[in-house]
């Protein structure tokens, strides 16, 4: 006999069954429900059913909450690039290509993988889930950068709770598109899925959308050359943390990362300076520490191929700001 039931009222029909079963009792996460229907797990009207399939009202769904499968998570000797290590955390620079967590198509070889043939998976805070050992706040597969490991529950909740209050402070500079007139602004944008697209995100006024708030200084601007209308070289800092934020609010205002094969101009492929992924890098992180209480502070340079994208264009420099002379020595 299923565990649970339930019957489509009228302000749900026309919800997913994925979405509908997402926000039921004891079902976590759309991904759960997912893996529920995937598993023969979930009955729509005594039958199975896709997870696409559209509820009408009146549809009766029947669901149990099957035991959780053992987790495969491997130790694997994936090279880290580890700015700061103590007994309770690690700052590493995560390099591109690298995914944060195992997930669908990413099984293995990620930075977990990595974490786990470093420190070993006891060794590692759990709060964001078994298979998410060490993991305090990510970073996009392509974004380059400075990141948060921890290694105790306890340093990885003091963690998540100083980004909640934006007592970390994030900075990433970013090579976008055309030229960015003002010298600072704010994106206060709230961000979704984007429909269809599940790897798209957009910024939406729907009733799911989740407050996105990016603020960015201008560092240099460049002149518009033969295959593009220009370049603005900027700082970007988050004040809140939504997959592909700064990503969604540059494409927003007009100003898409370079070389971003998600938000970015592939109509116009010479203007990407023979980048394949986003001139997006997680350069300056600042925090408290948990347990000492020291300020720690970590820079970051430009890696290799976001180096010499930026030095191709060098010669189009129209000028440094005020903010960017300070700041462009430390790349």
């Amino acid at each position: 006999m299923p565990d649970y039931k339930h019957v489509v009222s009228m302000a749900e029909q026309g919800t997913r069954l994925d979405a509908l079963l997402a926000v039921l009792e004891d079902v976590p996460s759309r991904s759960e429900a997912a893996k529920l229907i995937e598993r023969g797990a979930v009955l729509v009207n005594d039958a199975p059913a896709t997870k696409k399939r559209i509820l009408l009202v009146g549809d009766r769904i029947d669901y149990r909450i099957l035991p959780k499968q053992p987790l495969d998570l491997i130790a694997e000797p994936i090279s880290l690039d580890i700015r700061f290590e103590d007994q309770h955390l690690i700052v590493l620079s995560k390099q591109p290509g690298l995914v944060c967590h195992p997930s669908y198509g990413h099984e293995t070889g990620t930075l977990v993988n990595a974490l786990i043939a470093h420190c070993g998976y006891a060794n590692l805070a759990q709060l964001q889930g078994e298979d998410r050992p060490g993991i305090v706040h990510r970073l996009d597969r392509d974004t380059s950068g400075l990141m948060l490991v921890a290694k105790t529950d306890e340093v990885g909740a003091i963690l998540q709770e100083e980004i909640r209050v934006k007592a970390v402070d994030r900075r990433y500079v970013a090579l976008v598109h055309n030229y960015i007139a003002p010298d600072n602004g704010l994106i206060d944008a709230p961000i979704a899925r984007g429909g269809a697209d599940r790897q798209r995100m957009v910024v939406s006024d729907a009733d799911n959308a989740k407050s996105s708030v990016t603020t960015f200084n201008v560092l240099e601007r460049f002149e518009a050359g033969r295959f593009d209308d220009g370049y603005t070289f900027i700082e970007c800092k988050l004040f809140t943390g939504r997959t592909h934020q700064i990503r969604v609010h540059l494409d927003y205002i007009g100003h898409p990362c370079v070389g971003d094969p998600l938000y970015g101009q592939k109509n116009r492929p010479k203007a990407q300076l023979g980048l394949e992924r986003q001139f997006l890098h997680s350069y300056r992180l600042e925090f408290i520490h948990p347990v000492s209480g020291e300020v720690m502070l970590f820079l970051d340079k430009l890696p290799k191929d976001l180096r010499e994208s930026y030095d191709a264009i060098e010669g189009e420099s129209m000028s440094q700001t005020v903010v960017g002379k300070e700041i462009l020595p430390l790349l």
